[in-house]
């Protein structure tokens, strides 16, 4: 199964579930919900944060939060 970091730029993905349940909880209010259409927009030069889009808005995560996002083909 695939993770968030697993993208590439302009990919898109169908958020399934996580792997961490105490950061699934923030990254829930934040609009990462299972069902949930995301697209990976920007990696920054190291690699380390990169923006989302999702809900319409985007989000940057650290890759070790991106890492517990798993995904559904698109």
């Amino acid at each position: 199964m695939r993770n968030l970091t697993h993208l590439r730029i302009h990919e898109k993905g169908i958020i399934k579930g996580f792997t961490d349940e105490v950061l699934s909880v923030k990254l829930m209010e934040m609009g990462c919900l299972p069902g949930t259409e995301v697209s990976l927009e920007l990696i920054a030069p190291f690699g380390d944060p990169i923006a989302i889009e999702v809900a319409g808005y985007q989000l940057s995560l650290r890759k070790i939060e991106a890492s517990s996002i798993l995904l559904e083909e698109v």
